[in-house]
């Protein structure tokens, strides 16, 4: 007896061990991907030489984490993902005008296939990290709670300004400080990242009762936040953002209507009230922004900057100048005269023409084509499912920032172009793992919603004619 009780015992808690480590490792290294890409907005943007650094160093660590990770458990399996191969490609060409000295200036395009090559090894990181489904929950509640705290700052400080970021830091090159971005359309675009994760939670089945409204609330402070920083491309992106969200609520068919109406009245009133906090200052602004172009920067200099844009292009159509290299190049090609230093084309797709050619817009529409076509897939009844919601609340944010990115230069600030790219690849994955029992329970609590319980009911007796 005691012989045979002895060997039953340890083939027991060797599957345990084997199953629980890629899980714990998993969290650990979406946990770490994270908190970098959180970190970077608080680090000004990572706009800064040490910042940069930062954020290239801790991509790098993360990708030999993730490898010594896979080594250890004999791994060796790579998730696909339809964005991988446009993001090598637009690193290939980068690689190319460098090496092959297409490059206006060899440097500037060396520090930006760095920094590009961080922002992809961070997106793969996280999408080979992020696999199941109860990940999701975890991911927008960080999310959220961040962007509340963000948002609640940026806003405190509205309220109360002493010319510093985040009330300790003074900005050398001034500008129009905004919680931790001395360009306050840099702030926008990042709440244009955050901001769907509470509202998509909210109207998902992952929230129900008084927590619905609470991240109602969040999202409006956050989205509030947007208009208070007087970022013009910020309202519109937002607004957009809000678009998407009813056509994706109608596409989905979740008849929640009352539910929906009512969270988007809290939406409407709290945001109204912070317009209002805004004063006289944002309602002009808010009632010119169709003129945004001619005033955003003095005298009209943002057309003038486009179309000296166009004749860059013109020049060199195929290859462009070389990445990074537009404050090089443009001096040549400037048509007025200004005190300030023109360092980016405020139109994303303007200098990703400018700087990378035919060859750079082409492969660009390839990601946004790819973009789309992947993460439409997995919208169907969205709101009822982690795979859906996480897609929707990563596509909101795409979407808003590529609105954005036709009046500014979002994709150039670090920080907010690491959460974008990181967001697309999440958009574009392959489905999340959801486990066998809550996808049990989940229809069987569909199914109690929707059954009427006609047992409970008396047996009615034909009627007699």
């Amino acid at each position: 007896m005691s012989s045979a009780a002895a060997t039953a015992i340890p083939p027991e808690p060797a599957p345990v061990v084997k199953h629980s480590k890629p899980r714990f490792t998993n969290n650990v290294l979406l946990g770490a991907s994270g908190a970098v890409l959180l970190f970077a907005p608080l680090a000004f943007g990572a706009v800064e030489p040490w910042s940069i650094f930062a954020l290239e160093a801790c991509a790098t660590a993360l990708v030999i984490a993730w490898a010594a990770r896979q080594w250890i458990n004999h791994q060796f399996e790579i998730q696909s993902n339809a964005l991988y191969l446009p993001m090598a490609a637009f690193f290939a060409l980068a690689v190319v005008q460098w090496s092959t000295g297409a490059s206006a200036y060899r440097h500037a395009t060396y520090t930006h296939i760095l920094l590009y090559a961080a922002y992809g090894m961070i997106a793969f990181v996280v999408t080979q990290s992020l696999c199941r489904s109860a990940q999701f929950e975890d991911l927008a509640k960080v999310v959220t709670v961040y962007g509340a705290i963000v948002a609640g700052l940026a806003v405190l400080q509205g309220i109360a300004p002493n010319g510093k970021l985040l009330w300790i830091w003074p900005s050398a090159q001034g500008g129009w400080i905004y919680g931790s971005y001395v360009n306050h359309n840099h702030y926008a675009g990042l709440m244009e990242l955050l901001t769907p994760f509470p509202i998509v939670l909210a109207v998902s089945r992952f929230a129900d009762g008084n927590r619905r409204f609470v991240l109602a609330g969040i999202a409006a402070v956050m989205g509030g936040s947007i208009f208070l920083s007087g970022s013009r491309g910020g309202m519109l992106a937002f607004c957009a953002e809000m678009i998407v969200l009813a056509v994706l609520l109608l596409r989905s068919r979740q008849g929640n209507w009352r539910t929906a109406l009512m969270l988007g009245s809290v939406l409407v009133l709290v945001i109204g009230f912070l317009v209002w906090l805004g004063g006289n200052e944002l309602t002009h602004r808010l009632v010119s922004i169709h003129t945004e172009a001619r005033e955003e920067v003095t005298g009209g200099m943002r057309v003038s900057i486009d179309r000296d844009g166009l004749r860059m292009f013109l020049k060199r159509p195929i290859l462009g100048w070389g990445l990074g290299t537009f404050p090089t190049v443009y001096p040549q090609f400037r048509s007025f005269y200004t005190t300030f230093f023109v360092n980016q084309a405020h139109d994303d797709y303007l200098q990703l023409l400018v700087e990378t050619g035919l060859a750079g817009f082409l492969i660009a529409a390839w990601f946004l084509v790819q973009l789309v076509r992947q993460s439409v897939s997995k919208l169907k009844n969205w709101p009822e499912t982690a795979n859906g919601s996480l897609t929707a609340a990563a596509l909101l944010a795409c979407v808003g920032i590529l609105v954005h990115s036709a009046l500014d230069f979002n994709l150039q600030i670090p920080a907010n172009a690491a959460i974008f790219y990181v967001l697309c690849a999440i958009a574009a994955s392959t489905p999340l793992q959801e486990s066998t029992r809550k996808r049990v329970l989940r229809r069987r609590n569909h199914a109690l919603i929707m059954e009427p319980l006609p047992q409970t009911a008396p047996p009615s007796t034909p009627p007699s004619h």
